[in-house]
């Protein structure tokens, strides 16, 4: 039986200093979700699921709720600058505590 292909979590740098600094994580998120919604995994990409959403919920929803996504995913892709961003922690230290497969991509 085929269980289909993997889903992978795409986790980067949202936030920035300027609206003009949010959407280039956004674009750049897209470029890593293209290239593996294109080597055969279904993908979700936050970025593009709330792309400019800010301020509609609190920040701690945001990344409860994005955690709550990753939790059915197989495999978390951590995008250049993730070190850099408090959520892309939370969701690199929730996929090591549950098993996620980590994909650093450079």
């Amino acid at each position: 039986m085929d269980d289909g292909p993997k889903i992978a979590y795409i986790a980067g740098p949202y936030k920035a200093a300027t609206p003009r600094g949010i959407i280039e994580n956004i674009q750049k998120a897209e470029i890593v979700a293209i290239k593996y919604w294109k080597a055969g995994y279904a993908v979700i990409c936050p970025h593009k699921n709330s792309a400019l959403f800010d301020g509609i919920i609190p920040d701690d929803e945001w990344v409860k709720r994005d955690l709550e996504i990753l939790s059915r995913c197989d495999v978390i892709v951590m995008m250049q600058g993730w070190k850099d961003s408090e959520g892309a922690k939370k969701e690199h230290d929730f996929a090591l505590q549950n098993g996620i497969e980590i994909i650093y991509y450079n």
